[in-house]
């Protein structure tokens, strides 16, 4: 049964103003030490050089990170607000990535150009994912790869407890409030692994495989 005929009703509402300030500080320790691990796996996959696509970048720190690894990089981002965070965020580490403003399901960019798109954290909150998966395909060079990683819905209150090891510096209301919300809406927002699978078989990648990786899914797809 097609993926779009049991989609759930979401929106894409960029974060804006005051909460994309507060996001992009509150969180800079803690998704720094998470997009190294991102960044990590980007590196084992694909050449050093090459031109990586990161959808959602939020504050920029994976596409950063990137960057400094040697990666040809550009970012789009929903939020304007973000943009102009990121590009602050990039100069502020010397690194060059040509971040944009456009939506995931509907990328402003040209057929074929990347080596490797990534997206993190991001895809549960896409309104259009079976299209934003289509224009990460279009977007790749044939033998391209696609990496989602994103939260399972059906992962456990151990899972979560799990994942809070990773943050030991995380105190107070910050640790709190991100326990919090793996609880709670962000995992209400996910997908499970057969739906994701569902969604995939929808679209023209000739194959792909979906790893739990800690609260969360390792979606590869390849062109």
């Amino acid at each position: 049964m097609s993926f779009m005929r049991n989609a759930r009703k979401k929106r894409d509402i960029p974060l804006t103003g005051f909460k994309a300030k507060w996001y992009d500080k509150n969180t800079r320790a803690s998704r720094r030490l998470e997009m190294k691990r991102y960044a990590d796996l980007v590196s084992e996959a694909t050449a050093r050089g090459a031109q990586v696509l990161e959808v959602a970048p939020g504050p920029g720190f994976l596409a950063i990170e990137l960057a400094k690894r040697g990666f040809a990089v550009t970012g789009v981002e929903l939020s304007e607000d973000f943009v102009a965070i990121e590009k602050k965020n990039a100069q502020a580490e010397g690194v060059s990535v040509e971040f944009k403003q456009g939506n995931a399901s509907d990328l402003p960019l040209p057929e074929g150009k990347f080596d490797f798109v990534v997206c993190s954290a991001a895809f549960k909150n896409f309104s259009k994912p079976l299209k934003a998966l289509e224009e990460m395909y279009r977007v790749l060079k044939p033998g391209g790869i696609a990496l989602v990683l994103d939260m399972n819905r059906e992962n456990t209150p151990e899972d979560i407890e799990q994942e809070m090891q990773n943050y030991p510096d995380m105190k107070g209301f910050d640790r709190f409030f991100v326990k919090f919300s793996f609880q709670t809406f962000l995992r209400n927002g996910a997908y499970s692994q057969k739906e994701f699978q569902d969604m995939i078989a929808d679209t023209q990648f000739a194959r792909s495989e979906v790893k739990k990786y800690g609260i969360g899914f390792q979606v590869w797809l390849y062109k």
